[in-house]
């Protein structure tokens, strides 16, 4: 036997070795998921009922949510309304008009006009994003809620109180859009649709 012959032997061991290590190693991966599979099908068995009692919270919850209406919620528009009149009174007018800039155009608009529409929007939309209510809503014990439950989103507050706001605010006719509220299922303004989001009172 030659030392070629060897050699060739000594690998074809060597490769016979790995394969046997190989196979070994995946048996012993296939007990481990099979084993896993096993400790952990108690908990597949739960997860229904499980998932029925969260059902059941859930439908609970809507159960007892009350929509608030359109006389409630003109009430607290009217008192954002005196906040924001009063702010713009005080404070917004007077700067603009002390630095004689009051009057200046920007974009077809004055600065205070313009100044008044901006101060109108970060109220709604900054008290209504971290607060779930404006000082309005929370004298008369109301909040805006997402549709799906959960947190508010700055998408959903730019579409309700920046493109629903508008929508409703841009022309004096365009106000009668709000009697939605009153005729909807749910109490919905258009603003509300199209942020998927609902008014409710805090306390039954």
């Amino acid at each position: 036997m030659n030392s070629e012959q060897v050699v060739g032997m000594k690998r074809r061991g060597r490769a016979i070795h790995v394969n046997q290590k190989a196979k070994l190693a995946y048996h012993d991966r296939k007990e481990a998921v099979l084993t896993k599979a096993g400790e952990r099908s108690p908990l597949v068995v739960e997860e229904p009922s499980k998932r029925i009692h969260q059902q059941l919270e859930e439908s609970q919850t809507i159960a007892t949510v009350r929509y608030a209406g359109f006389w409630m919620r003109l009430w607290a528009f009217l008192l954002d309304m005196v906040v924001l009149f009063s702010i713009n009174s005080i404070i917004i007018r007077p700067i603009l008009r002390i630095n004689e800039i009051g009057a200046s155009i920007l974009f077809t608009f004055t600065l205070e006009s313009f100044a008044v529409a901006l101060s109108f929007f970060l109220y709604f939309a900054f008290l209504t994003k971290y607060v779930g209510q404006t000082l309005g809503k929370m004298v008369f014990g109301l909040r805006v809620v997402s549709k799906n439950g959960e947190k508010l989103t700055w998408t959903q507050v730019i579409f309700r109180e920046g493109i629903g706001r508008l929508i409703q605010q841009i022309f004096f006719w365009t106000k009668l859009i709000y009697l939605v509220i009153a005729f909807s299922p749910n109490k919905q303004g258009i603003h509300d649709m199209v942020a998927d989001t609902y008014v409710i009172h805090e306390k039954e």
